[in-house]
């Protein structure tokens, strides 16, 4: 779906899309609702947030990684958090999720925006990990080393917040 049809399907409805942020969770997490590693429950049906246009932001809330915040980076939107079911946490967090060479995409985010980029892992990671990464236009340079260093957020995903 383009982004543009994207923004007409939110103009339409009259509130955000509750499965569509459960979904997102379970894609971020790894897990579906109500496993180990996985939202607790679903949002709850019953909340009325207004729709959102621009893609929403995931993340981990605290340290023990127990909550998810999803939020809408639309100005003066909404956020929500999202507790994760309880189970082998730690040791899902110490596994690697990312290996040396693997093909990851490079968030770049700050206040209200994100921007993204293909990129190379340089080292391997759990979640929470911060890794050397390159990007692959810097990679496809002849001798190349412009490395730095991001986040793991989730396979695939890395993050280099600005705030």
């Amino acid at each position: 779906m383009s982004f543009s049809l994207a923004l007409v399907i939110a103009a339409a409805a009259p509130f955000a899309d509750l499965d569509s942020i459960d979904r997102q969770v379970a894609q971020f997490t790894g897990a579906v609702v109500g496993q180990p590693g996985g939202a607790q429950a679903p949002v709850d049906k019953r909340l009325r947030l207004q729709p959102c246009f621009a893609p929403l932001a995931l993340g981990w809330h605290g340290a023990r990684r127990d909550t998810v915040v999803v939020q809408c980076p639309d100005a003066g939107s909404w956020k929500l958090f999202v507790p994760v079911a309880g189970g082998p946490q730690s040791a899902i967090a110490a596994l690697p999720v990312v290996s040396r060479g693997d093909a990851v995409t490079i968030a770049v985010s700050g206040d209200g925006f994100t921007v993204s980029q293909p990129g190379e892992a340089m080292e391997a990671g759990a979640v929470g990990a911060w890794i050397k990464v390159r990007t692959v236009s810097a990679s496809a340079r002849a001798g190349a080393s412009d490395t730095m260093r991001a986040q793991i957020v989730r396979p695939g995903l890395v993050t280099i917040p600005l705030n």
